[in-house]
């Protein structure tokens, strides 16, 4: 997109827009859509590309195009072309994703800065806790959860609770619902029978989202599912071998399908008839909102931002608990037709209330730290 750079603006720094940090730079640019502020995103690394300009949903888009191993330490010289950057353009407030770009933009200019965190563990380091001090009047943070808000104020207890709050992720909910395959298309796209009953899991295949304990509860499930069961594992990872090795053990690797990495697999969620999560900690869970708007129920472990996402439209289990997860899965195979219908309804209307745009928008421009920049007139 084209417009004047004299109009006010407010600068989108990411660090990436590999995986789903493209999203994440979209979702933070509509908030923008109808206001005076015309949007200018950065991107620290990853190479330029027109489909991720397209996609950035941005006024415009600069790509620095760093190697990860060229920004770290002082990253003097990505502050130097940050500051040619704001130089050039009426700035109002910095977005930055991750703590990179957040620490970058407060040392390389003088700006309003909300950082934005995708992650735990953020300000565990001293170093972190002494740089939220230092530019803490002009720095506001925000956890893509309660539990990564709740993470970030136990590390810089002193700061006052309004400085650091909740924008969930979110999706945009009609335009996900429209590119969800018909269930026969998504089932033949994943190679899938047309009749099983198919349990589905996306992630990598890594400790922190515990493949291993699903693996274990369809193992125990099996029995009361109906026949021809599968369960079906979207995601690459080093823990492959291992998790085929553990299927074998098993006993039901006949009944497990890995197919690695599927692009734009959320449109293939309407094969599934039972969505389950198992990750340890997950800082949110994107394919919940995903499977949600694909009318798949959703199953979760109780940690992490997954029970602020599922709420009261799914189930959530212990963290690491087979037996509780195998019952789970039992208890949705026995749903009827209309119990499927009323849970795709319940979480359609969540999706709406709390993870869309149009809810983001709303939450985002009553935030005190967005209001003492902006003002409280940019939404009317």
């Amino acid at each position: 997109m084209e417009s004047s750079l004299s109009e006010p603006r407010i600068l989108q720094f990411c660090h990436c827009h590999y995986g789903p940090f493209l999203d994440v730079a979209r979702q933070y640019a509509v908030l923008f859509r109808d206001t005076p502020f015309k949007v200018t995103t950065v991107y620290l690394t990853d190479p330029p590309s027109k489909e991720v300009a397209d996609k950035s949903a941005s006024d415009e888009v600069i790509f620095l195009d760093y190697d990860g191993k060229d920004v770290r330490g002082l990253k003097l010289d990505a502050m130097r072309r940050l500051r040619e950057i704001v130089a050039g353009r009426d700035f109002r407030l910095i977005i930055a994703h991750r703590f990179k770009p957040i620490h970058i933009s407060c040392w390389a200019t003088n700006l309003p800065v909300i950082g934005v965190h995708h992650a735990f563990g953020d300000y565990e380091r001293l170093t972190h806790k002494l740089f939220a001090r230092w530019f803490g009047k002009r720095l506001g943070l925000l956890g893509v959860s309660d539990a990564i808000r709740d993470d970030i104020r136990k590390g810089v207890p002193s700061w006052p609770a309004d400085r650091i709050e909740t924008l969930h992720n979110r999706i945009d909910v009609d335009a996900v619902r429209a590119g969800v395959l018909p269930r026969a298309a998504a089932r033949q796209r994943l190679g899938l029978p047309a009749d099983a009953f198919v349990v589905g899991n996306v992630g990598r295949l890594h400790p922190d989202k515990d493949q291993a304990t699903l693996l274990r509860a369809f193992a125990q499930a099996l029995p009361g599912l109906p026949a021809g069961a599968l369960l079906v594992i979207l995601g690459k990872g080093r823990l492959e071998s291992s998790l085929r090795a553990l299927a074998a053990e098993l006993g039901i690797a006949s009944k497990v399908r890995f197919l690695g990495q599927i692009p734009e697999a959320w449109q293939a969620f309407s094969a599934f008839d039972v969505f389950a999560l198992s990750s340890d900690h997950e800082p949110f869970g994107m394919v919940l909102l995903e499977a949600m708007a694909a009318g798949v129920p959703v199953i979760a472990t109780d940690c992490g931002g997954a029970p602020e996402v599922v709420g009261d439209v799914g189930e959530l289990f212990p963290l690491g608990d087979d037996v509780a997860l195998a019952h789970l899965l039992v208890d949705r195979a026995g749903w009827s037709v209309a119990a499927r219908c009323t849970a795709a309804e319940n979480g359609l209307a969540r999706l709406y209330s709390g993870f869309s745009d149009d809810a983001a928008r709303r939450r985002f421009f009553a935030l005190p730290m967005v209001r003492s920049v902006l003002g409280s007139e940019v939404v009317r």
